[in-house]
């Protein structure tokens, strides 16, 4: 097995969990050397290889997917603001980036495939998510490209993973360690929500069940983003020798391309959607009509109260207690 974008906060816990099940061999391809090290560091495998490397670049995939069965392809620009103002950059990595994994694993015979999405793919206003939604389209397409080889094409789409990198918990943390503010864009924006291991879970679930074609939905709870900073003031502010009065919040306005709250499927694609409990399933070979669903968004759902959010945090920040300090 191997995963793309592996030293990163999905790639890396993908490959832990992988690694639980004792396999011949994972390996991780990153861009990152700092982060490979301490990854390699971390997990203290035999069972684990490390690759540097970038998905732009098609003779280094050409290597490391030699005899290699499985790819969680989880390597991309996703920082919206950042895609924003270097949208060449994103186009390179998150489509033509994709269109390398895709040929080197048809060309390999890779078994299967499965591409790690955003629910900003859906509905997009930015490049980030525009970028996405076309490599979702690609990767669900390249199943027209196998001819007699075996390989399988598939997708997983869910929204914000608290505590991965670069996201709005550690963001929020730092804020109220230095007293505050803490910044958030609109009072009345929502997000889904979901932990690490959570999502992980569940993208190595949709992976055993893929034979091509499906775009895999991880089912999420949504926020209020203002409760969100409120909850984490109160948790968090005395850890920092601060009082939660003390610590304010500021509205500083969208960003550029961002959105009020976020999409997993539309309506239209609700057409093809499948229930399957923890995931919906959309393949176009497949015509439910799940009109009970329509559009899944985070301002649609029911949202998490103060006291389910509190609990979220208390699992996912207290249970590791460096990322505090």
């Amino acid at each position: 097995m191997l995963v793309t974008g592996g030293a990163g906060s999905i790639g890396k816990e993908i490959a832990k969990k992988v690694l639980e099940f004792n396999p011949s061999v994972v390996r991780v391809l990153d861009n990152n050397e700092t982060a490979l090290f301490e990854l390699e560091e971390e997990l203290n495998s035999d069972n684990l290889r490390v690759f540097y490397g970038d998905i732009r670049d098609k003779d280094r995939l050409k290597r490391a997917f030699d005899n290699v069965d499985i790819i969680f392809h989880a390597g991309a620009l996703k920082h919206v603001p950042l895609c924003e103002f270097n949208p060449f950059d994103a186009v390179k990595t998150n489509i033509i980036g994709t269109q390398n994994v895709l040929d080197v694993a048809l060309d390999n015979n890779v078994e299967k495939v499965i591409f790690v999405s955003t629910d900003k793919s859906v509905n997009p206003i930015n490049v980030m998510g525009a970028t996405k939604l076309l490599a979702e389209r690609l990767t669900i397409s390249a199943n027209n490209y196998t001819g007699d080889k075996n390989t399988i094409f598939s997708c997983v789409r869910f929204g914000n993973v608290l505590n991965s990198r670069g996201s709005v918990i550690p963001v929020f943390k730092n804020q109220i360690k230095n007293g505050g503010p803490v910044k958030i864009t609109d009072k009345e924006m929502t997000r889904f929500i979901m932990g690490i291991p959570e999502a992980v879970k569940l993208i190595l679930k949709a992976g055993a069940q893929a034979k091509g074609g499906e775009i895999f939905i991880l089912k999420m709870q949504a926020a209020n983003i203002m409760d969100l900073a409120e909850v984490m003031i109160e948790n968090l502010a005395e850890i920092y020798n601060h009082k939660p009065e003390d610590i304010g919040i500021e509205i500083i306005g969208k960003r550029v391309g961002e959105k009020m709250y976020e999409e997993l499927m539309t309506a239209d694609e609700s057409l093809y959607a499948t229930d399957n409990g923890e995931l919906f399933i959309l393949n176009s070979k497949t015509h439910e009509n799940m009109s009970n669903i329509m559009e899944y968004n985070s301002d649609y759902v029911d949202k998490l109260s103060k006291d389910q959010i509190g609990a979220i945090i208390k699992e996912t920040l207290f249970e590791n207690r460096n990322f505090l300090y």
